[in-house]
């Protein structure tokens, strides 16, 4: 299927690793030209030349993603630099779990921040690219341990927080063309991710954690991509306002 996103120009912040980097790689390889930004430089710099390497123009920005200002200026100078803006998927996080202060600032900060500050400066870009072309999208990460609770947790409630803020941009930006969605993840194993971690230092609990999905495994990075990109894509012009479940069946909710 052509997702009809050749020469389209979407944004990925946290764009280096696992599901960030996969979602880079995945619109470049349906044509896009991406913006991706990270802490470190090096992984920048590497992601770059990789998503060149498939023959789209690519370009990226070391940002602090709790550094608002930054942050905003990173999607402005991205849509300058690439001709334009089609998608924006706020991606970074803090990955925090607990149940601090500090957690909490930091699951503020960066996840529900990070979104509502690139939103912000993006909106005029999207709904500019959506009268243009007919379909702009706003994808929010989110988890499913927004509706998964067994103690207090930052992380868990902040991912609920972006799922409520992504049905009233959807609501509010439709009669523009401009939709906003959101993926929520189950687990996601990659070597140098939390379950990735998780299999080397706590092996047994890694093993629970396998054993509890139906499916008998956890997502790939890419498999996460797909869906995210999919439903960025103008094949799913008439979805908004929509929280994406891909977790091969872990959670045992019914979704309506």
């Amino acid at each position: 299927m052509d997702l009809q996103l050749k020469g389209k120009t979407a944004i990925v912040t946290g764009g280096t690793r696992g599901i960030g980097r996969a979602i880079a790689e995945t619109f470049a390889d349906e044509g896009a030209n991406v913006a991706i930004c990270a802490r470190n430089a090096d992984q920048v710099a590497e992601t770059v030349k990789a998503l060149e390497a498939k023959g789209v123009k690519a370009w990226g920005a070391v940002v602090d993603i709790a550094d608002g200002p930054a942050l905003q200026s990173f999607v402005r100078d991205a849509a300058a630099k690439l001709g334009g803006l089609d998608v924006l998927v706020s991606n970074a996080s803090a990955l925090v779990q607990g149940n601090s202060e500090k957690d909490w600032q930091a699951m503020f900060d960066i996840d529900m921040l990070g979104a509502v500050r690139t939103w912000g400066a993006a909106k005029p870009l999207l709904t500019e690219a959506a009268a243009r072309t007919g379909d702009a999208c706003f994808i929010i990460t989110s988890s499913v341990s927004s509706v998964n609770s067994d103690a207090p947790s930052s992380y868990g409630a902040m991912k609920a927080a972006l799922i409520h803020f992504a049905k009233g941009v959807a609501r509010q930006n439709a009669p523009n063309k401009v939709r906003c969605n959101v993926v929520s993840p189950g687990t996601v194993f990659f070597e140098d991710g939390v379950w990735g971690n998780v299999k080397r230092g706590m092996p047994d609990f890694f093993d629970q954690m396998i054993k509890r999905n139906p499916t008998g495994r956890m997502a790939t990075p890419e498999e996460i991509a797909a869906a995210t990109v999919f439903l960025a894509s103008p094949r799913s012009a008439f979805t908004t306002g929509a929280n994406m479940i891909v977790d091969g069946a872990i959670t045992q909710r019914v979704n309506y």
